[in-house]
């Protein structure tokens, strides 16, 4: 079985296509429609509608406040008594001896860089000017 590939922008290319095919049937029905004139029609007249009644509401009840009974705190018990503990004393740290800093060997000297030759710079060829004026026409002898 074949399998046919389709890039992506084709689809919105074809369906740009085929509605501007179809843009010049639109215009051609709406010129139609500004140039065709309509019959007027009368208008009928509507009946009167009868007033409505006012509608009076009655009042809304009055609902008493509501009190709410006390209720009493109830009381904690108190708490037991902790007694005091001693605090602990803890030993005296032991003095450190002073440990002398030792000395560090002395770091040898790298031997000194070896000394490049220079190289010349390379000369560029020089670039030939171009006229002040440049020719707008050739001549040509046949």
């Amino acid at each position: 079985m074949a399998y046919l590939c389709i890039p992506s922008f084709i689809f919105p290319f074809l369906l740009i296509t085929l509605s501007s095919m179809s843009y010049n049937i639109h215009l051609v029905g709406a010129r139609h429609l500004l140039e065709t004139t309509l019959p007027e029609i009368p208008k009928p007249k509507l009946p009167e509608l009868p007033p409505l009644p006012k509608v009076e509401l009655p009042p809304l009840p009055h609902l008493p406040k509501l009190e709410l009974p006390e209720i009493p705190k109830p009381e904690l018990p108190k708490m037991p008594e902790i007694p005091e503990l001693p605090k602990p004393e803890l030993p005296k740290m032991p003095e450190l001896p002073v440990i002398p800093e030792p000395e560090l060997p002395k770091i040898p000297e790298l031997p000194a860089f070896p000394h490049l030759p220079e190289i010349p710079k390379p000369t560029l060829p020089a670039i030939p000017s171009l006229p002040k004026e440049i020719p707008t026409h050739f001549t040509a002898n046949p």
